[in-house]
């Protein structure tokens, strides 16, 4: 029997009703590593031009500051999959809080550039753990049937967590009268949002506390009847349960642990469906949307916005993403996931291209000119659009789903790390170029949009609807 045919008959790939609120519960509370990622990675944003002032340090080492969070990421995204199969899923979702809430203490009470550096390692650890352990989980325990939209939970935690970090800034930067370095509650402004992290970090923790642990890795310890229980929490007393535990059973003991060696193959060192993985990460990066992120308040400053109305648009463009990524939640499981990507890809084309059409204009008394403005403020949130209605959804929700079972916990991870060295690569380049040439900037950002178009046409499968034994 195929593993689709042993999918219907044991009903995974249907929910029923009265469990569909216990799944999203769930696939929520996992998401909640993607809220923390979301703010962790944007809050810095408020904080750019405050830690240029107090450490009186040029854009070079600004940026190092920046970026090197992502190396953290890095090494979290590239570990948590072997850590989640030792310990459990909930355990690295446990081990990533505990991060998430020291970094956001040690960033918000820093003695030194070094130390401020340091916790931001620290927070980018948990955030690679988090990139990679929320995808996995949901993917895992959701029905078929549901598991786009579900893995969708991923991205829209993300894009939620973007947009509150830009509010409570703003807010902040007003509590502040508008200055960066004012005081509030005893603390420079720029302080107290790094570290009003705690909050979201402590829930994170204590969600974690109330969701089960993955059936396929309760398995894989010799849980059974736990495994079971669960699969009947999230597919439904309907379904065929002990067929399900067989099935995956069956699917897991034609498989090793994933292991790094196991995705060694091929003409060029990894196996063709991890370089697509490594691929669709760094597409995703190299079109600069993290620019949009981490600098979109200096980038408005740059071109003669106020302090405080560059917040505003910062917060304004969260609000698209958040915009985007609905829509995607929307269209995943219809239209499937390669002509969503295809979608963005054009729309990001012609939102970069606008964008660095206004920004090769010169400044008039320290602004852009009135239409070139308009142009550069609406094509940015174009290019957000486009970018949260395709590739931002699209890519976590295939990484989460694309793999083969036998190396699925370990290719993510390494796609997962590829993503944030390229994440790095963009971040940590983003001042020097700017300085150079703003507008060369955003052309090189439009030609990766322009090379993900025939990247997804040749190497990108559909899994739109596939269960994840059916991927090998």
């Amino acid at each position: 029997m195929t593993s689709s045919a042993q999918a219907q008959k044991s009903g995974a790939g249907t929910a029923h009703p009265e469990h569909l609120g216990r799944v999203v519960f769930i696939a929520a509370s996992a998401a909640m590593g993607g809220f923390l990622f979301g703010y962790d990675s944007s809050v810095i944003n408020g904080a750019v031009e405050a830690i240029r002032d107090r450490y009186d340090i040029g854009s070079a080492a600004l940026a190092q500051v920046i970026a090197i969070a992502l190396i953290g990421c890095a090494i979290g995204a590239a570990t948590a999959g072997r850590v989640a199969d030792r310990i459990g899923r909930i355990r690295c979702m446990q081990i990533a809080a505990v991060l998430f809430t020291v970094s956001a203490i040690g960033s918000a009470l820093p003695f030194s550039l070094y130390d401020l550096a340091f916790w931001r390692v620290v927070g980018g650890i948990a955030i690679g753990m988090a990139s990679v352990i929320g995808p996995a989980y949901i993917a895992e325990v959701a029905p078929p049937a549901y598991r786009g939209r579900l893995g969708s939970f991923q991205q829209a935690a993300i894009v939620t967590g973007i947009a509150v970090s830009q509010l409570v800034n703003w807010a902040i930067l007003n509590a502040a009268g508008g200055d960066q370095r004012g005081e509030v509650l005893g603390l420079e402004a720029w302080q107290v949002m790094l570290g009003i992290m705690v909050v979201p970090a402590v829930l994170y923790g204590l969600l974690s506390f109330t969701i089960p642990e993955s059936p396929r890795y309760l398995i894989s310890v010799g849980k059974r009847e736990r495994a079971r229980e669960i699969l009947e929490q999230v597919e439904g007393g309907k379904s065929d349960l002990d067929a399900r535990v067989t099935e995956i059973e069956t699917a897991m003991r034609s498989e090793e642990r994933s292991r790094f060696k196991d995705l060694l193959g091929g003409s060029f060192f990894f196996k063709p469906i991890v370089w697509i993985g490594i691929g669709l990460s760094v597409f995703q990066q190299f079109v600069g949307i993290n620019v949009a992120f981490y600098y979109s308040a200096t980038l408005w400053q740059s071109v003669g916005v106020d302090p405080t109305d560059s917040f505003f648009y910062s917060f304004t463009t969260s609000i698209i993403n958040i915009v985007g990524t609905v829509i995607a939640m929307l269209l995943v499981d219809r239209i499937g996931r390669r002509p969503l990507a295809l979608i963005g890809s054009v729309g990001m084309v012609i939102g970069l291209a606008l964008e660095a059409w206004a920004f090769s204009f010169d400044l008039v008394d320290g602004k852009l000119p009135a239409t070139q403005g308009w142009v550069a403020l609406i094509a940015a949130h174009m290019f957000v659009l486009f970018f949260a209605l395709s590739w931002g959804v699209v890519v976590w929700v295939m990484l989460g789903e694309m793999f083969p079972n036998r190396i699925r916990a370990a290719a993510l991870g390494v796609a997962a790390a590829a993503q944030w060295i390229a994440n790095w690569a963009i971040t940590a380049s983003f001042p020097s170029l700017a300085d150079w040439n703003l507008s060369t900037t955003y052309v090189i950002y439009t030609v990766f949009a322009a090379l993900s178009i025939p990247f997804v046409l040749k190497f990108v499968k559909e899994t739109k609807g596939k269960s994840l034994e059916e991927m090998g």
